[in-house]
Formats: structure tokens, C-alpha cells, sequence
């Protein structure tokens, strides 16, 4: 008798996660549907440009998360990058706007201009779903050149 309340808090306890999970794979997928709206793009190469475009913000982006970067992204978010390594400063390799437009022109297989639209569709997304408070943050941690596509495309 004693088991069944324990019982009884673990099912609830994997039903909540189970909701949260589901939330989350839906919220994930609502963004991608928003993004290939955006962007023209179907929604594998949308989530392709998705990984890169975060993927190469990660560096400017460890000042607004200090330890992680990637801490301030929803779960799924998170789960998507996994097969990007997360980056220090001292990594070497280019940054910057010029390494993003050429990540993304090699993901989806874009030329510059269309590589560029992508982004800012990626941006423009991104950027309402986060508050004014965490858009200023971002702004303020990139450097000058993705700082004004960061504005362009907001």
C-alpha cells in the first residue's frame, strides 16, 4: 500500500514530462512551419539553416550565456544542435558574417543572395520568439557585421 502512492507520483511525474515533451516537439515544429513560411525553404533545408545559422552564433553568443550558450534555446533547439561542437574564443576559424553566409550557402546549397535572405528569415524568426530585453542582448554580443543583419532582419 505504501508503493502505491509512489507509484501514483511517478506516473504523473513521467505524464508531465511526457506533455512537456510534447509541447516542446510542437512548438519546434510550429517554428520550422514559421521558417519555411519565411524563408521559401522546405522544412529540412529550414531546419538545416536553423543549425547553421546557430551554429555560427555561437561564439558571439557565449557573452549573453555565460557557461552555455545554447542554455538560452528551448529544448529542441538544444537537441538540434547537438552535432554542432560548441565553441570557445580560442577556437580558431573564421567568424563573423562572412563565415555564416558561407556555412549557409554550403547547408542548403544556396547562392550569397539567397544565403543572405535565408538568414535573415532565420533571424527575423528567432528573434519573435525572444523578448526585447534578450534581442538587445544578442545585438549586443555580435560583432558589428551580424549585428546589422541581426537589425536587418528584425
Amino acid at each position: 500500500m505504501a508503493d502505491e502512492p509512489e507509484r501514483m507520483e511517478d506516473e504523473l511525474r513521467l505524464l508531465r514530462e511526457r506533455r512537456h515533451r510534447a509541447r516542446c516537439t510542437r512548438s519546434y515544429s510550429l517554428f520550422l512551419e514559421k521558417l519555411g513560411e519565411r524563408s521559401g525553404l522546405p522544412r529540412e533545408q529550414a531546419r538545416r539553416a536553423l543549425v547553421s545559422v546557430l551554429c555560427a552564433l555561437e561564439r558571439p553568443l557565449r557573452h549573453v550565456a555565460a557557461d552555455d550558450p545554447r542554455a538560452w534555446l528551448p529544448l529542441k533547439f538544444q537537441e538540434a544542435l547537438q552535432g554542432c561542437p560548441l565553441q570557445g574564443d580560442d577556437v580558431p576559424g573564421p567568424s563573423g558574417l562572412e563565415a555564416l553566409l558561407q556555412r549557409v550557402e554550403a547547408d542548403i546549397g544556396a547562392d550569397r543572395a539567397r544565403a543572405e535572405s535565408v538568414i535573415r528569415a532565420v533571424l527575423a524568426t528567432l528573434r519573435a520568439c525572444i523578448t526585447e530585453g534578450e534581442a538587445q542582448q544578442v545585438s549586443d554580443a555580435l560583432p558589428a557585421d551580424m549585428r546589422a543583419l541581426w537589425a536587418r532582419a528584425c
